[in-house]
């Protein structure tokens, strides 16, 4: 057992993460369901081995899923067949890969000497490495079982518009890429609802209005929202922390919302897809964060890698995997942030939303005069309100507190969140709305989403108090409100559950 604790062994200054794998323990899938999904064995401690990087060639290349050929999609369609055949004490088979998920993504396992310390690496900065570390070995697995050392998961390109349905190879029935657990009426040709909130009339916009809302939507998680590395990466979460209250603008949408999008709506947290617990069981799930994963590459491009995490907890934080060859490794963040090490690399696809930046719904001058009379009819609350969102809420937010610095990022907090119930929860962010009429992503004075999906933990519930963290430096430009005393914050359920939902209250913030 002294082989777990080496990584902590210096004098209580390390808070690097790192999984207890000997204490894993039933959790809650949703608030209502306790799951198990521990491997067979857990409770003996396994000899592992640390990570080498791969030989340089051959490059797995990742290309977009609806742009393969009949040849690869058989190939993987053999692979995968193989996986699914494996039994359950084989590590690399399809349901122990997908249980893998289902034990970071609960709480199923405790923090390494830290007893107590529920090890869940969603909602914080944990969430892209240990998602790209899951699926560069799914991958190896793969290509391994079918003897192709060049075997590279597709990536479901759902930013681009060729790319918003599902890959048709999903939805054939014949094939193990087909997954009886899922909306059915979100097959092709539907467009993905990169902002679905599962309550508004389905669907909300025909294909080319949705690709449209869909591509605005991606400026914000990618460029307006995300010009700071805890806006895109999430919180900071180290050892002996009970929770982080905050994810990044990809974690949350599209992330969350297409998990939920996917999902069968006859279930009750439209599994599988729609809870973490089960996500991994749907073969599409792996095209989903495979492209999640190039989108973090992307971020990182566009900020030219100024914005990575150099946090040496973050970097020595790490977890265990079996690889192809049935060897349990163990294997650092530091050890996944440069993919070309890995062996892998993605297709280059278009950009479109990077030219997506959206306009104000109302001329700013004009919004200017209908909200100063808005407000003199109808007194809006202040900053600091405590209620449940109910309903359309609208406050005055002071911004007498001024940037210490020209790069900090201005952002807007809702702060004090508690998630109430096991329902999946939404609601929408806007600054100085004037017509309620106009909202969407595809305006400017759209600032952003929560999105939740319940679950996980010993106990089963989320009290757990968040924030929403928005950046809003470059709206509240374009609205030429950026030199306001303050500004109107507007929050709009977008699921009956917000009535579960309560906040404390929303203040400005600025991000270093």
């Amino acid at each position: 057992l002294q082989q777990w604790r080496k990584p902590f062994n210096n004098g209580g200054k390390n808070l690097a993460i790192g999984p207890n794998l000997t204490a894993c323990h039933s959790s809650y899938g949703r608030p209502d369901l306790l799951v198990y999904c521990c491997p067979p064995g857990f409770q003996t401690p396994v000899p592992f081995t640390d990570f080498k990087f791969p030989d340089p060639s051959p490059v797995r290349v990742r290309r977009p899923a609806h742009l393969l050929n009949e040849s690869f999609i058989a190939k993987y369609n053999k692979a995968l067949s193989i996986m699914k055949s494996l039994p359950y004490d084989d590590p690399r088979s399809f349901l122990r890969q997908a249980n893998l998920h289902c034990q970071f993504c609960t709480g199923a396992y405790e923090m390494l000497n830290h007893s107590g310390s529920e090890l869940n690496i969603h909602r914080t900065w944990m969430f892209f490495p240990w998602h790209r570390m899951m699926i560069y070995f799914h991958e190896r697995i793969l290509g391994s079982l079918i003897g192709d050392d060049t075997f590279a998961l597709p990536f479901w390109a759902w930013d681009i518009p060729d790319g918003m349905t599902i890959p048709d190879f999903y939805v054939d029935e014949s094939s193990p890429f087909f997954h009886s657990q899922r909306d059915f009426s979100h097959f092709p040709p539907r467009v993905a609802d990169l902002d679905y909130s599962t309550d508004d009339n389905d669907p909300r916009f025909d294909g080319k209005e949705q690709t449209e809302t869909n591509l605005a939507f991606m400026y914000n998680r990618m460029v307006s929202g995300a010009k700071k590395t805890e806006l895109f990466i999430g919180c900071t979460f180290k050892a002996g922390d009970k929770n982080c209250d905050s994810p990044g603008t990809i974690e949350s949408a599209p992330h969350n919302t297409l998990h939920t999008w996917i999902g069968s709506g006859l279930n009750p947290g439209r599994e599988d897809m729609g809870k973490f617990y089960s996500a991994a069981k749907d073969p599409v799930f792996y095209a989903h964060h495979s492209n999640i994963d190039r989108l973090w590459e992307v971020w990182r491009d566009i900020n030219d890698r100024k914005l990575d995490i150099d946090d040496s907890d973050w970097l020595n934080s790490f977890f265990f995997f079996y690889d192809e060859n049935l060897n349990l490794v163990k294997i650092k963040v530091k050890d996944v942030l440069d993919i070309t090490k890995l062996g892998y690399s993605y297709e280059e696809v278009d950009r479109p939303w990077l030219n997506h930046r959206p306009p104000p719904s109302v001329p700013p001058e004009q919004a200017r005069r209908i909200i100063k009379l808005k407000q003199n009819e109808n007194p809006v609350f202040s900053s600091d309100f405590r209620r449940v969102l109910d309903g359309k809420l609208t406050v005055t937010v002071d911004r007498s507190v001024k940037r210490e610095k020209v790069d900090e990022e201005e952002t807007v907090v809702v702060y004090g969140i508690v998630v109430r119930g096991k329902e999946y929860v939404k609601f929408d962010v806007y600054v100085n709305l004037s017509d309620d009429t106009k909202m969407n992503p595809k305006f400017r004075e759209f600032a952003g989403t929560f999105v939740h999906i319940p679950g996980g933990g010993r106990g089963g519930h989320d009290l757990k108090k968040m924030k929403l963290k928005l950046g809003i430096s470059e709206l509240l430009k374009d609205l030429k409100a950026d030199e306001d005393e303050s500004i109107w914050v507007t929050l709009v359920p977008r699921t009956t559950s917000c009535s579960n939902v309560s906040i404390e209250g929303i203040k400005i913030e600025y991000i270093k």
